[in-house]
């Protein structure tokens, strides 16, 4: 028998997948459609949702009382405002998906006759009173439609919601990226056409499919052990954890990095230093998933947000409420306070996107590995040096059109340093609201002097000036020093990009030295 395998596409299917026990991921639901609930399931994409929600519908047509489906609304995205189109594809998708997943007796008759604004209703009604059993819906990527076609459907739901369970769905879920809380939210903004602040306000209640927590992730890799005898060490199934904060797909990927791949022998138990590598060759290769940030970072709710994030500013996110809402939604950000991304493979895969591309287009990036002295050591000093230099020739070029422009003095350092590391180090980074900057350290692998693997470790401190700011040099030295303290070392690097026109022709020479208020000596460098 072939070895269930990690997978990164797609539902997952317990014959062939390393997986979690799917409904127990929505406790919740069983309890919502036997009290005839019409409710929402809102994840990002790729977190294990339609895996959920299919064995669930499973579960409950199996246990003989429901007629339960999951109906992707994917069909309907082409047909835009064409409401008649748009639901007549979703029907034809919805009597195909009954076809693989119910008896015969429970399947839809033939649709009736309506009108475009009332065939999605009438096609239900009939499904409904046909149907021995009580019909139970989720209704998946309800992200897919929009506009018109968006607000029919969810009134005719609504509309709709009073004659079940005898002649309309008993129990329907609205399953998608993000809860349903406003009419803005699904339409666009007209909320008087709809007469009322939300879209569907005769749900319960939203449930949010949450990420794995760290015993999850032991329980998942545990799989594999079992399965061909190689083991996950304790460390390996932590470090996975502390990476992706238990994000689904990536807690998948980097075990299908090491696993299928990178073919750690399943002789050797795989480790934490294996989880470190498999991460780097995810970020590398750009996979789907985190490609998929790209698009997601260019729309303006999240870059509202995450410019703000991304610069360590100070800035009340208060005004862009919604905003953040949205993006705790896609989890690209934490869930609680303070406002921070969501885990350390996204904050290193998102500078890197948005400034792979920018530093393509100007001169004078460094080649890999142009500033290793030849003890095998990063000479920090020359690449600030450099640096300083690059973005004085560039900056214009470089914030002109970007709309990341906050953040790009910091955005552009963590991708010059990125590309003169080149993946014999990692440039760990921290960065939130709050924190009025943004951290790094280094960490650079070299052969040591007795040819065993050494690594140096050098912390930066990133801080903006702009106009009508004091000289950010004092708090900055003591912000590094209580960063140094954490990380155990005796000296770093304060990093100011100076904003005020006419500040760079003020500076002589770029890196001074200075005495941190705990008596260390600290490299500064006014950019």
């Amino acid at each position: 028998m072939v070895a269930r395998w990690f997978n990164t596409a797609g539902p997952c299917e317990p014959i062939k997948n390393y997986m979690l026990p799917a409904a127990a991921r929505l406790p919740e639901v069983p309890a919502l459609v036997e009290r005839e609930s019409y409710f929402v399931v809102h994840a990002p994409r790729q977190t294990g949702k339609t895996t959920a929600l299919r064995a669930l519908a499973s579960d409950l047509t199996a246990g003989g009382h429901y007629a339960a489906v999951v109906l992707s609304l994917e069909t309907g995205r082409a047909w835009g405002d064409d409401v008649g189109a748009a639901t007549r594809a979703v029907l034809d998708r919805a009597r195909s998906a009954a076809r693989a997943n119910l008896p015969p007796d429970l399947r839809p008759p033939e649709w009736p006759d309506a009108s475009a604004g009332g065939l999605m209703s009438a096609a239900l009604t009939a499904w409904a009173q046909a149907c021995p059993r009580p019909l139970v819906l989720f209704l998946d990527e309800i992200d897919a439609l929009t506009g018109r076609t968006l607000i029919s459907v969810l009134s005719q739901l609504r509309d709709g919601y009073q004659d079940r369970p005898g002649y309309f769905p008993a129990s329907v879920a609205l399953c998608g990226l993000r809860d349903v809380r406003e009419y803005k939210a699904a339409s666009g903004g007209d909320s008087g056409r709809l007469g009322t602040a939300s879209p569907f306000n005769i749900k319960l209640t939203s449930l949010r499919l949450g990420d794995f927590t760290l015993d999850e992730v032991r329980a998942l890799y545990a799989q594999h052990t079992e399965e061909v005898g190689q083991e996950f060490t304790a460390e390996a199934s932590e470090c996975a954890f502390e990476l992706t904060a238990g994000q689904p797909w990536l807690v998948n990927a980097l075990a299908h990095e090491m696993v299928s791949r990178m073919r750690v022998p399943v002789t050797q138990p795989i480790t934490a230093d294996h989880v470190e590598i498999a991460k780097e060759r995810l970020i590398r290769a750009r996979e789907t998933h985190l490609d998929s940030l790209v698009d997601k970072l260019r729309e303006p709710p999240v870059r509202r947000v995450m410019e703000v994030v991304l610069a360590g500013g100070e800035t009340v996110l208060s005004p862009f409420a919604d905003d953040l809402l949205y993006v705790r939604d896609l989890r690209l950000i934490a869930q609680d306070s303070p406002a921070r991304v969501a885990n350390p493979i996204y904050r290193e895969i998102i500078p890197r996107v948005l400034t792979d591309t920018m530093l393509d287009l100007v001169s004078g990036f460094p080649s890999p590995h142009s500033f290793v002295r030849r003890d095998g050591r990063f000479d920090v000093t020359a690449l600030l040096t450099r640096f300083a230099e690059f973005w004085r020739n560039n900056e214009e070029i470089l914030t002109a059109p970007e709309p990341y422009r906050e953040s790009t003095p910091h955005l552009t350092l963590m991708g010059y340093l990125d590309r003169a590391v080149n993946g014999d180090g990692v440039v760990d980074r921290e960065y939130g609201v709050g924190r009025g900057r943004v951290d790094l350290l280094l960490r650079w692998f070299y052969p040591g002097p007795d040819g065993a693997r050494a690594v140096q470790r050098e912390a930066f401190e990133l801080k903006t000036r702009r106009p009508g700011d004091a000289d950010p040099v004092p708090g900055g030295l003591s912000q590094l020093d209580a960063y140094l303290d954490r990380l155990g070392l005796p000296t770093g690097y304060l990093v100011v990009f100076d904003q005020r026109p006419g500040a760079a022709e003020d500076v002589d020479e770029p890196l001074t030295n200075a005495t941190s208020p705990a008596g260390r000596s600290v490299t500064v460098a006014r950019i």
